[in-house]
């Protein structure tokens, strides 16, 4: 990775340099994932797509979200860290403004493909910045910058809410595409102050060159747990905007939905999981997780109305972004040092494959008797088997932790070798991949 900063930053100014940066997954999932959400109904009506369809345009972005988290590390040393999440982002805003200008449905699926191709460049590169914001050794404060970074996705929905149904509102039967292309103007204007940001990122310090075997198979149920999870998330996330729309919703409930639903996942990826989560042992976290966004999608499966969608968006909202953090952590925790980039760069992927394949099957369920509801039914059952499966993960260490590098002491203040960030450097980008 090309060097960012010249040296460390105060402490106020990393969570500039941190917000900034969380201006990367406002653009990579507020805008480009979860606000087709809002604009699906009206797509669907003014263009005539089945479910079926519908999914298959989300499984196309999922597609292009595997090979970009598959590729961002290559793209990362190819081009540098801080030039590949900044042209993610305008790759990704081109992508939203495109599809403002098309109703066909093959040139959507592409642009659809590209923007999850970017946008997982854009948010893995960006974690791994995320994480070499503090320079020192306290941990604590490393994470809560990363928490910052992440509350992105969630300051992201929040806007999708706002500007979707403003534009549905105002015109109407063409909202959608009025919807794409200021989503892509407010992804353009992001571009400012994530660059400004990537620039400020201090520079990467040298990791350790230990190598070793990797102990992926040890995690072998937080695998299959992650496809499953992606897969029961990413449904309800798709279709549960039409769902509440078919109950009778208006425009502006629905936003409302939505904008409690980002602004519970920004609250709570800041103030709860980290804590949580790390007080967890084994597939403890990943297992929490699952039963809570289950949780979370019964309310508008079980009854109608604004009070349900509520409950709905306060509790998975909650809970749905919780899923990375807490891998992310596993494998820090299960796998030796020089395995943690490749580890979870597997996971990510796993991740993606669910999140193709979820949206697809649900789609065909929707379109079959039952409806959307037969389709997020589909959710309960995916998150309750990835809720067992979790439980069978057992967390083993490596007996031997990789040497610190050479010239080297014990941080001060948390015992980390060279008081080097966690999360630091090539061996650090452990957050990079995990996220998505």
């Amino acid at each position: 990775m090309e060097t960012l900063g010249a040296g460390p930053a105060r402490p106020r100014s990393e969570y500039a340099i941190a917000l900034g940066l969380a201006a990367g997954p406002v653009v990579a999932l507020g805008f480009t994932r979860f606000a087709y959400a809002l604009l699906l109904p009206s797509m669907r009506s003014e263009l005539d797509w089945s479910y079926a369809a519908a999914g298959g345009l989300n499984t196309a972005n999922a597609l292009g979200y595997i090979i970009g988290a598959g590729s961002a590390a290559w793209w990362s040393r190819r081009f540098g860290a801080g030039r590949s999440f900044v042209w993610g982002m305008v790759v990704s805003a081109v992508a939203l403004l495109a599809s403002g200008l098309t109703a066909d449905f093959t040139a959507l699926s592409v642009l659809r493909f590209v923007g999850g191709l970017a946008t997982a460049v854009t948010f893995v590169v960006g974690s791994a910045l995320a994480s070499r914001v503090h320079t020192g050794g306290r941990q604590q404060r490393s994470a809560a910058l990363v928490g910052v970074y992440m509350a992105g996705v969630g300051i992201g929905v929040v806007l999708s809410g706002v500007v979707v149904p403003s534009a549905l509102t105002a015109w109407g039967a063409s909202g959608w595409q009025a919807g794409w292309l200021l989503l892509g103007l407010l992804a353009l204007i992001a571009t400012g102050p994530a660059m400004w940001a990537a620039r400020a990122v201090p520079s990467a310090g040298q990791a350790g060159t230990a190598r070793g075997r990797s102990g992926l198979g040890r995690m072998a149920p937080s695998f299959v747990w992650y496809v499953l999870f992606g897969a029961g998330y990413v449904s309800y996330m798709t279709f549960v905007i039409a769902l509440l729309r078919e109950q009778g919703l208006g425009t502006w409930s629905t936003a409302g939905f939505f904008i409690v639903l980002g602004a519970a996942s920004a609250l709570a990826t800041l103030l709860v999981w980290g804590r949580v989560i790390g007080r967890l042992r084994g597939g403890l976290s990943p297992a929490l997780v699952s039963v809570v966004v289950l949780v979370g999608v019964l309310p508008v499966l079980l009854a109608d109305g604004l009070t349900a969608a509520i409950a709905s968006a306060v509790v998975f909202g909650a809970g749905f972004m919780a899923g990375p953090t807490a891998v992310t952590v596993l494998a820090r925790r299960m796998l030796p040092q020089h395995a943690w980039t490749s580890g979870i760069a597997w996971l990510t992927v796993a991740f993606s494959v669910g999140q193709a394949v979820g949206p697809l099957i649900s789609g065909v369920l929707s379109d079959s008797e039952g409806g959307i509801a037969k389709g997020l039914w589909l959710s309960v059952i995916l998150l309750a088997v990835s809720a067992a499966v979790a439980l069978f993960q057992r967390e083993r260490r490596e007996a031997d932790a990789p040497a610190a590098p050479a010239g080297t002491g014990p941080d001060p203040v948390s015992g980390t070798a060279g008081g080097a960030t966690p999360g630091a450097g090539p061996a650090g980008e452990q957050t990079a991949v995990a996220q998505k």
